[in-house]
């Protein structure tokens, strides 16, 4: 992995825990607290390959279908992790963020999440973004519906002077530059309505591991795959060497 082009914004749906699991013989939990260390890992490696945004796909919209049961144990793990993984967070420099429809959380897992939100603002070595109960047709729909309701209340006076970049502005994610890298594990090739608008031109990197067995490794691989690539943003390649 060259020290050069590294992708400065990392997105990483994190497949594959339940069926991890069930190849042990496992409870589908097992696979998800294995999923924990495997986020660890993660982060170690992108702060030390200089990547400066890491989102992760922790939980969607869809996943609250799940059994109850299951869910349930989701979301201590994930109180869990924000308790246990704090005072790390704040010796590498890691800030913390999040998107999604926050609302849908338990007040436990809320409160512990914007705590640790606040607590992190101030780091600035890599930045972590947690998506959590989110969709992006979600996310999408919301950002039409404000921008309506700006254009009929005057805030916003000129159609035709919205763009891309206005609309991007009403997401979750405003103020956070599009992935350069999308990473998924399990084998399986979707994005599963993560992040549509933002993934317009990014790289994408399909791993057929679960997530439970990602190591370091498999960051700088994805990432030195990355910058074999030729980005050319709907250009030729005489164009981008003009």
């Amino acid at each position: 992995m060259s020290r050069e082009n590294i992708p400065e914004h990392v997105a990483i749906i994190m497949d594959g825990n339940g069926r991890w699991a069930k190849q042990r013989g496992l409870e589908r939990w097992e696979g998800h607290k294995e999923g924990v260390e495997a986020v660890r890992r993660v982060l170690e490696a992108a702060g030390n390959a200089g990547v400066k945004y890491l989102t992760l796909y922790a939980f969607s919209i869809e996943n609250w279908n799940r059994p109850k049961e299951e869910v349930d144990v989701l979301m201590g793990l994930m109180v869990d992790a924000i308790v246990a993984e704090t005072d790390n967070l704040m010796k590498e420099g890691i800030q913390v963020r999040a998107i999604g429809n926050l609302t849908d959380l338990p007040d436990k897992v809320r409160q512990k999440l914007n705590g640790l939100i606040e607590q992190t603002a101030s780091n600035h070595h890599l930045t972590v973004v947690l998506a959590l109960s989110y969709g992006a047709r979600w996310e999408i729909l919301n950002a039409a519906k404000q921008l309506a309701k700006d254009c009929q209340t005057g805030k916003v006076k000129d159609v035709e002077a919205i763009t891309g970049d206005v609309f991007s502005d009403y997401l979750t994610t405003a103020g956070i530059p599009d992935p350069d890298l999308l990473i998924r594990t399990s084998g399986e090739c979707r994005l599963s309505n993560f992040l549509l608008w933002q993934l317009a031109y990014t790289e994408l990197y399909f791993l057929d591991k679960f997530w439970p067995d990602f190591e370091k490794e498999d960051l700088y691989l994805a990432i030195r795959n990355f910058q074999k690539r030729e980005r050319r943003f709907g250009m030729t390649g005489e164009q981008l060497k003009k």
